[in-house]
């Protein structure tokens, strides 16, 4: 099991010294969350919760997942970062694959992109791109993003992406596991044929189910005998007992802020450095012994 912590609804302020404390404590990974802007107004539907209202306010800030990874990789030498999640669709994928891939280069490596759909069509109109068809141009994004991380001269001929040979360096050293977010049956499809997929908050019995559908879409595919990660935030899974039993039915990664355990605040820093400590003495270390 890896131990990832996640810096939404934190000051970006707070982030390479929550970086340095988790590499020190023997955390493996951080998750960076992604939004471009909040609309005043908001008539989506957030997917996540119940009644479809966000988890957040408008004073909540989302800082640029790439600039604050290649700030975070800078203050460390281990620590992986993965996005939690980005929404791809949002961008041009040449900026997209660019950003990406020097995140790479700058971190020797250390990055995962998580891929999602996205749910706010206001965002989508800000950012000038087309809301009802995000899925189909994720995958092909995706597809076109390999392709300009190989390092030689590309072209792509797609439904919506299409180019003549060029060339953008500089590329990944390794292969970017991606991942894929989301729940309904299409999203986890998707991240059923990448890399690994992210959760939401979810149950032991819920991320059950979800494993064995993952293994079966895997399955489907022919990928069954590859790696595949499940990074999972869980509602009921808070000591070493329980997170052993995520790892048996699939669960990878493990996602928490562990500070709220000990009572501590999102705002305060010397909280979360000594949640991170806690934590890794409480848990980590029994989980890995």
């Amino acid at each position: 099991m890896q131990f990832v912590i996640p810096t939404a609804f934190s000051p970006a302020s707070h982030f390479c010294a929550m970086a340095r404390a988790a590499e020190e404590h023997g955390w493996d990974a951080v998750a960076i969350s992604d939004h471009v802007a909040h609309p005043e107004r908001i008539e989506s539907p957030y997917p996540y919760t119940h009644d479809g209202a966000i988890r957040w306010d408008e004073h909540t800030a989302w800082p640029d997942p790439w600039v604050s990874i290649g700030a975070m990789a800078a203050v460390t030498t281990r620590l992986r970062f993965l996005t939690n999640i980005y929404v791809l669709a949002l961008r041009n994928p040449f900026l997209a694959a660019k950003a990406v891939a020097t995140a790479a280069a700058l971190s020797d490596d250390r990055v995962a992109l998580g891929v999602g759909v996205g749910w706010c069509r206001e965002e989508f109109e800000l950012s000038g791109q087309e809301f009802a068809a995000r899925g189909k141009r994720t995958d092909e994004m995706i597809e076109v993003l390999r392709k300009l991380w190989s390092g030689g001269f590309v072209e792509h001929h797609g439904r919506f992406y299409d180019f003549g040979r060029v060339r953008t360096l500089p590329v990944p050293g390794a292969p970017v596991p991606i991942y894929g977010g989301g729940l309904s049956e299409p999203a986890l499809r998707r991240a059923a044929r990448l890399d690994g997929w992210v959760s939401d908050i979810h149950t032991t019995a819920e991320l059950r189910d979800i494993a064995a559908t993952l293994r079966r879409f895997r399955a489907e595919a022919g990928l069954a005998e590859q790696p595949f990660a499940i990074v999972a935030a869980c509602a009921d899974a808070f000591d070493s007992d329980g997170i052993r039993r995520l790892g048996e039915i699939g669960v990878t990664h493990y996602a928490t802020a562990p500070w709220i355990f000990y009572g501590g605040s999102w705002d305060s820093l010397p909280d979360k450095v000594d949640g991170l400590r806690r934590f890794a003495d409480d848990v980590i270390a029994k989980v890995s012994a």
